[in-house]
C-alpha cells in the first residue's frame, strides 16, 4: 500500500510470502514488528499469573511424603519466585516503562531469560523428584513436566525464544536424568521426552508463522486507515478549495448580474417599441439563466454552511403541486412528452419554499431526461407519512450511478456539459435540503425504462391559519427615504435608479463614513447595504454604525452575493434580513414593502 503520508515503518510483507520450510523468526522482523510480538508477550502472560501459585503448590502436595520435604519446600520457594513473583515484577516494570520500538528486543530477552530459569527448575525436578517406585507420582511429574511448554506455546509464540528457553532447558535437564540412571524404562521416558520436544518445536514453528501473519494483517490494517485518513484529508481540503473557488467566482459574477437585472427592470419600465420590448425579454431571459446558475450555487453554500433554518408549518400540498405543473408543464409540452399529477387532498408539516426547490429540482430533472411518454407526479400514503414520488419514463440511471447522481455537478450521457442538459447541481441540492429537513429522498430506476424519485413528508391534518398575502403591486409607490451602501459603483447606480423608479428619494455611499454623513444629513427610513464592503467591512457594520446614530429601530436590509459558508453564517447570525444577488427586483420590492409595514406597525 502506498500513500502521500508519511510511513514510520517499512513497507511490510505479510508472512504467508516466506517460504514455510524456513519460517523468518521475529527476532530478524522490522522493530515495529518485534514491538507489537513484545506488547503481545506480556499482555498475555500477565493475564494468568494469579493461579500460578496454586499449579505449584499441586504439585507441592502432590509430590509431599514421597520426595525429601526440606528439598521440595526449597524448590517450591525457588519457584515461587521465578514463576509468579519475577514474571509480576517484569510486566509492571514493561508496561511503566512503555518501551519504544527499538528497545523491543530487550525486552522480549528479559522475558526469555525468565523462562529459561523457571525452565530450569522444573528440569531440577525432572531429576530429583523422580519417584521409581511411584507411578502416580511418575504421572503427576510428567505431567508437569509436558504440559507446562505446550500449555505456554499460545502466549510464547509471540516470542518463541521464550519459549524455546523454558521447553529445552526443562525437558532436555529431565531427558539427560533419565539417561544417567541407567534403566531401560528411565531412558524410554528420556527418549520420549526428546521426541515430545521435537513435535513441540514444529507446532510453535506453525503457531509463530500464525502469529507473524496476524501482525503483519494488523500493520497493513493501520496502514489502510492512516491511507484512507489521508485521502480524507485531501478530499476534505480540496472541496474545502472548491467551495473557495466557487465562493470567490460566484461572487464576482453575481455583481454584474445584479446590476444587469436593475437596468433591465429600469429599462423594462420606460416607453419601448415592439422590437426593443422583444429584447429587452430575451435580455431579461439570459439574465436569468445566468441568474439560476448562480442561485444554484448559492443553495449548496447554503446548505454546505448549514445556515438554512427550516420553518415548519401545515400546509396542503396540492396548492404546490398545482404551481410546480403550472410553470413546469410548458417545458414537457415543448418535448412533446406528457406531465400530469394526480389530486391531494393530504396536508403535510414542513418548510414548504423548501419543499418547492426539492420536487422543482426532482420535476425539472425527469423532464430534461426524458424524450418519450411523460412526467408523473403523485402521492400516497404510508403509515403517518406522505410519500410524494415523481415519475418519469426517461433514459433511467444503471444501479452503479445511482448513488452518484447525488453528488454536485455529477451528470450522466453529458461529458461535453451541454448548458442545455442542466448543470449536475439540481439533485445535489434536492438530497441537501431533504437532509436538512430529515427527510428521506430515495430513488428507484431501471436503465431505458424510466426512474422515481420519493420523497417522505410527515403528514399533519391539521388546518392551517390562512396567510395574508401582501400587496406586491409595483404601482405601488415606496413613498420613502432610502440610503444604500454599496462600494460597487455600477450596482449602486442600478439600484438608486430602481428605487427612484419605484418613487423612493435616495441616496448613495460608497463607505460606512460616507454613509454616516448622509444618515446625520438627511436621516433614511430604510438602509440598504452590499455585505462585503472595501477595506475589510462589512454591511453588518454599516449598518450598526447608521443604527447607533439614528436608532436600533430603523429598518435594515443586507444583500450579499458571498457563498462562502463562514460569511453566509456571519450574515445570518447578524439577525438582518438577507437578499442574495443576483436579486430579482420582484423581491427586492417586497421585501422593502414587508421592512416598512414592519416599521409602520402595520404587521408582526
Amino acid at each position: 500500500m502506498k500513500h502521500g503520508g508519511r510511513n514510520d515503518h517499512p513497507k511490510l510483507t505479510p508472512v504467508t510470502e516466506f517460504p514455510q520450510t524456513k519460517p523468518v523468526s521475529i527476532t530478524k522482523r522490522p522493530p515495529d514488528y518485534q514491538a507489537e510480538a513484545v506488547r503481545q508477550l506480556y499482555l498475555i502472560n500477565g493475564s494468568g499469573l494469579a493461579v500460578v501459585p496454586l499449579l505449584g503448590a499441586a504439585f507441592v502436595w502432590g509430590m509431599w511424603g514421597h520426595v525429601n520435604t526440606l528439598a521440595l519446600l526449597a524448590w517450591y520457594c525457588a519457584w515461587l519466585i521465578t514463576a509468579p513473583l519475577w514474571p509480576w515484577l517484569l510486566i509492571r516494570r514493561y508496561h511503566a516503562a512503555n518501551p519504544a520500538p527499538k528497545q523491543a528486543m530487550l525486552w522480549g530477552h528479559r522475558m526469555t531469560w525468565m523462562n529459561a530459569a523457571e525452565g530450569t527448575l522444573w528440569g531440577i525436578a525432572g531429576i530429583f523428584f523422580f519417584v521409581p517406585d511411584a507411578l502416580p507420582q511418575q504421572l503427576l511429574l510428567l505431567v508437569f513436566l509436558i504440559g507446562k511448554p505446550a500449555g505456554s506455546i499460545f502466549s510464547t509464540s509471540w516470542w518463541p525464544p521464550a519459549f524455546y528457553a523454558n521447553a529445552i532447558t526443562s525437558l532436555l535437564l529431565t531427558s539427560g536424568g533419565m539417561f544417567l540412571r541407567g534403566s531401560s524404562e528411565q531412558i524410554a521416558i528420556g527418549v520420549g521426552l526428546l521426541v515430545y520436544l521435537a513435535g513441540l518445536h514444529q507446532v510453535m514453528r506453525m503457531a509463530h508463522a500464525s502469529t507473524l501473519e496476524t501482525i503483519a494483517l494488523r500493520f497493513d490494517k493501520q496502514e489502510l486507515i492512516e491511507q484512507l485518513r489521508h485521502e480524507k484529508e485531501l478530499a476534505e481540503r480540496a472541496n474545502l478549495a472548491k467551495s473557495k473557488f466557487l465562493a470567490a467566482a460566484s461572487h464576482d459574477l453575481r455583481q454584474p448580474v445584479h446590476a444587469q437585472g436593475l437596468f433591465l427592470e429600469v429599462l423594462s419600465r420606460t416607453e419601448l417599441n415592439t422590437q426593443q420590448s422583444e429584447l429587452v425579454t430575451s435580455a431579461r431571459a439570459a439574465s436569468e439563466a445566468s441568474s439560476d446558475l448562480l442561485n444554484a450555487l448559492l443553495d449548496l453554500s447554503r446548505i454546505e454552511a448549514g445556515v438554512i433554518e427550516p420553518q415548519l408549518q401545515p400546509f396542503r400540498l396540492q396548492p404546490l403541486l398545482n404551481k410546480i405543473e403550472n410553470e413546469l408543464a410548458p417545458q414537457a409540452d415543448a418535448k412533446n412528452i406528457v406531465y400530469r399529477s394526480r389530486e391531494t387532498h393530504l396536508s403535510v408539516q414542513t418548510d414548504p419554499v423548501l419543499l418547492e426547490l426539492i420536487l422543482r429540482n426532482l420535476v425539472s430533472n425527469a423532464i430534461r431526461y426524458t424524450t418519450n411518454g411523460g412526467v408523473l407526479v403523485a402521492c400516497r400514503t404510508h403509515g403517518s407519512q406522505a410519500v410524494v414520488e415523481v415519475w418519469d419514463t426517461g433514459v433511467g440511471i444503471a444501479p452503479e450511478h445511482q448513488q452518484g447522481v447525488f453528488r454536485e455537478f455529477h451528470q450522466l450521457g453529458n461529458p461535453e456539459r451541454d448548458r442545455r442538459k442542466g448543470l449536475g447541481l439540481g439533485l445535489a441540492i434536492a438530497d441537501g435540503l431533504a437532509r436538512t429537513l430529515g427527510h428521506a429522498l430515495t430513488l428507484s430506476s431501471i436503465p431505458q425504462r424510466g426512474s422515481v424519485f420519493r420523497l417522505t413528508v410527515p403528514i399533519d391534518n391539521t388546518i392551517p391559519v390562512a396567510q395574508v398575502a401582501m400587496s406586491q403591486s409595483k404601482t405601488r409607490l415606496l413613498n420613502a427615504r432610502l440610503l444604500v451602501i454599496d462600494d460597487d459603483a455600477v450596482v449602486r447606480d442600478g439600484m438608486l435608479r430602481l428605487l427612484r423608479d419605484w418613487g423612493g428619494e435616495c441616496e448613495g455611499a460608497e463607505s460606512i463614513e460616507k454613509a454616516l454623513l448622509l444618515a446625520q444629513q438627511n436621516p433614511p427610513d430604510v438602509v440598504i447595504s452590499d455585505y462585503r464592503l472595501c477595506e475589510h467591512r462589512t454591511g453588518v457594520e454599516a449598518i450598526a454604525a447608521v443604527r447607533a446614530l439614528l436608532g436600533n429601530s430603523l429598518p435594515a436590509l443586507l444583500i450579499t452575493g458571498d457563498t462562502a459558508p463562514e460569511r453566509l453564517r456571519e450574515a445570518q447570525a447578524s439577525g438582518i434580513p438577507i437578499l442574495h444577488k443576483p436579486v430579482s427586483p420582484h423581491k427586492l420590492y417586497r421585501r422593502l414593502i414587508e421592512l416598512r409595514q414592519v416599521a409602520s406597525g402595520l404587521v408582526d
